[in-house]
């Protein structure tokens, strides 16, 4: 495992002040990791910086072609003074499943956890301790060759980025309105559904702008094939409580494999709930909510951990759900999964990296 080249900043920032609205991804340490990968040298020169801009050719390829790749976790200040990661093997794992398709070279996934550790060690003063803080860790890869030419990258950048965080929907954990999308597709299998990267999250702004203008707070995907079967939230996976089952859309390629997503299921089962990954139609949970079987719906992901959805609007049909209120369900799997990322909570999974 290469060694990490520290240079400690000489202008350190004014940390936020106790008590600042953080907002999400608004602000940024002192200090950045960055690694090179050049063919025929592989991935080398690691190294922990001050904060900065970062020099590109006005033909980097990445602004021409898109080839980037990204991650999301974070980091917890526990009672006990340590620092908490929640398992960030799985975002680095995820993050080489991004470069597979995306025909970035892997990285060292080891090595990778260690850099975060290392870099978070080095900003620990910035991880927030207000309740529902944290600190939010965004590793991403971008190709770097001055060609305006489409052929894989031979050079590329590995870089993580930290910002101490609140909540990431304005509602916090109050019920958000959700709008089903019925004109754009975001993905389809064979694509880049599964993959953490750029273009998809470009192909969702139009649709989030339109949902945004109606008031509402993300877009929930339809497939792009028979637009009938539920995929994902903009920025979440998606549950849906329906009598005794609780569903989330398989993973069949286009959906992002969310590493809450994960911890949500896995913790559901050790609960001894009935928990199924399938295909569900935005008609079966209209028949759902008609039938009075739809008792409660939730996103998951690493920004909002679990965001309890208070309505969904798909065409004319308005759904409240739970009468616009967190459900039983999602407030027990806030408490938990949070609790166990705060160090509040016995971590009996084996899920979390303290140092």
């Amino acid at each position: 495992m290469q060694e990490i080249r520290i240079e400690m900043t000489k202008n350190p920032k004014q940390k936020p002040a106790p008590g600042t609205a953080l907002g999400f991804g608004k602000i940024f340490t002192d200090h950045m990791f960055i690694m090179n990968y050049d063919e025929g040298q592989g991935w080398h020169d690691a190294r922990i910086v001050p904060y900065g801009p970062i020099p590109l050719d006005p033909a980097a390829m990445c602004l021409h072609y898109g080839q980037e790749v990204f991650e999301g976790l974070k980091a917890y200040r526990t009672p006990e003074g340590k620092i908490s990661l929640f398992r960030p093997d799985r975002n680095m794992a995820r993050l080489n499943n991004s470069n597979e398709r995306l025909c970035i070279p892997k990285i060292d996934e080891a090595f990778a956890v260690e850099a975060t550790k290392k870099l978070v060690e080095i900003d620990q003063d910035w991880i927030p301790t207000e309740e529902g803080t944290s600190l939010y860790i965004r590793p991403f890869i971008f190709a770097t060759d001055p060609m305006v030419g489409v052929h894989p990258a031979h050079h590329l950048l590995f870089v993580i980025i930290l910002s101490p965080v609140g909540a990431y929907y304005p509602e916090g954990l109050n019920p958000v309105k959700i709008y089903v999308e019925k004109n754009y597709v975001r993905a389809v299998r064979g694509g880049l559904g599964f993959a953490k990267t750029a273009a998809n999250y470009a192909a969702s702004l139009k649709a989030q702008q339109e949902a945004e203008d109606e008031k509402y707070t993300q877009v929930l995907w339809l497939d792009g094939v028979e637009r009938k079967y539920v995929e994902e939230v903009g920025t979440m996976n998606v549950f849906f409580v329906i009598g005794d089952e609780i569903v989330t859309p398989a993973l069949q390629g286009s959906i992002l494999p969310g590493v809450t997503r994960m911890s949500a299921v896995e913790m559901l089962k050790s609960w001894g709930l009935k928990v199924s990954e399938r295909r569900i139609s935005i008609d079966e949970i209209a028949q759902a909510y008609k039938d009075g079987k739809l008792t409660e719906a939730f996103g998951t992901g690493t920004a909002a951990v679990i965001s309890p959805i208070g309505e969904l609007k798909w065409g004319d049909v308005k759904m409240i759900i739970n009468n616009g209120e967190i459900g039983e369900l999602s407030q027990k799997l806030y408490d938990n999964l949070t609790g166990i990322q705060f160090g509040k909570l016995e971590d009996p999974y084996g899920w979390t990296v303290k140092f």
